[in-house]
């Protein structure tokens, strides 16, 4: 029953998980596609085009609405000088960089829409990001599905092992985010560092 329900369902729902953050759902189907339930191609397409109508939504959210947002949301606000930071130093990277960033999955959307960034630009770099993530995400469902696929065999249910594989992957899933997180947090606190040696001392 479980395998016709994502058969049945699975497309689906890979489209409407990927529209909003869609880590965990894609990660699911990637495994799917390795048990011969879903299709991996079928799977990384829909992602893609879930995932760039998604952030285009919340884009146009913020170039629309963002600047009443951000007062009546002090946690969005809160997200705004990491957005400014990543915009300041490469805007097109920045729309690629917010869909792998924990936090700025969807704020990040609203936030460069609210920050000016031009429509069409951030059309482009936004397809980008989908077309990156998507195969990647898929991709390490997928692969976590083959390195169980023998474990499964001997467990007592199948459904025990896509439970234990779920747990592993948002494991990995969580610490492949802490080590963006970090490496961000260096490479900005080195380009202060570099901007605060390059500045001349004032004088009195």
């Amino acid at each position: 029953m479980l395998d016709q329900f994502v058969k049945d369902w699975g497309y689906l729902a890979v489209a409407a998980g990927t529209f909003a953050e869609g880590e965990t759902v894609l990660l699911a189907a990637g495994y799917a596609s390795r048990a011969g339930w879903l299709e991996l191609w079928r799977v990384i397409l829909v992602a893609v085009l879930a995932a760039s109508a998604g952030d285009q939504f919340f884009y146009w959210i913020g170039r629309l609405w963002g600047a009443a947002l951000l007062r009546r949301l002090p946690r969005l606000q809160a997200k705004l000088g990491r957005v400014l930071l990543l915009l300041r130093r490469n805007p097109g990277g920045a729309v690629v960089a917010v869909r792998f960033l924990y936090g700025l999955r969807i704020a990040g959307p609203i936030l460069i829409g609210a920050a000016g960034v031009a429509p069409a630009r951030f059309a482009v770099f936004n397809v980008i990001g989908a077309l990156l993530w998507a195969p990647l995400v898929a991709g390490l469902g997928w692969g976590f599905g083959h390195a169980w696929e023998h474990v499964s065999r001997r467990l007592a249910g199948f459904e025990l092992g896509l439970l234990l594989l779920l747990a592993a992957v948002l494991l990995g899933s969580w610490m492949v985010r802490v080590a963006v997180r970090a490496w961000l947090r260096r490479a900005m606190a080195r380009r202060g560092q570099a901007q605060g040696a390059s500045e001349p001392p004032r004088s009195n």
